[in-house]
């Protein structure tokens, strides 16, 4: 059944085509001027006497009337002058405007969109890692306490150590 149905479509459609090719061959039949008619009575496709183009002189001057007919008049160049004025003037009217931004005129690059919309978590991982990093921070310097401390005890067990050993030592002189 859809099958009948696109068929018929197209053959319509073809028909109107058709029509349409048609009317466009009339139209420039009859903007063709008719030949002369021949013997009997019938238009004929061709002329009689078959006829040559006539020349056109550019540049060439001819010496003689008949030819000097066919000289085509040397162009007159337009006033571009007065042309670029007016165009001036109006583009006058027509001013930029005072605040243009320079992120509006400068190209983007393309991932902008896709940085424009991680900007809120990055700005929440920021916090985060400011936070770790302090903590971080923190740690090492208890670490480093300890550490001194320590260090300060080795030192006062070595010192006391010397000068148990060095006392016998002066005795002993």
């Amino acid at each position: 059944m859809v099958m009948a149905e696109e068929v018929g479509s197209m053959e319509v459609e073809a028909q109107r085509r058709r029509e349409r090719l048609k009317a466009m061959r009339g139209s420039q039949q009859s903007t063709q001027p008719p030949t002369e008619p021949g013997e009997d009575g019938q238009m004929e496709d061709q002329p009689a006497e078959p006829t040559l183009p006539k020349p056109k002189f550019r540049s060439y001057i001819p010496k003689t009337e008949e030819l000097k007919e066919s000289v085509i008049p040397k162009p007159v160049p337009l006033d571009v002058e007065s042309m670029v004025k007016d165009k001036l003037g109006d583009a006058t009217g027509d001013a930029l405007p005072e605040d243009v931004e320079l992120t509006n005129l400068a190209p983007r690059k393309p991932d902008w969109d896709l940085k424009r919309d991680v900007a809120k978590s990055l700005e929440r991982l920021e916090k985060r890692t400011q936070r770790a990093v302090a903590e971080l921070i923190r740690e090492r310097l208890e670490e480093q306490k300890k550490k001194g401390d320590l260090v300060e005890q080795v030192k006062w067990g070595a010192l006391a150590q010397e000068e148990s050993a060095a006392a016998p030592v002066a005795d002993e002189w």
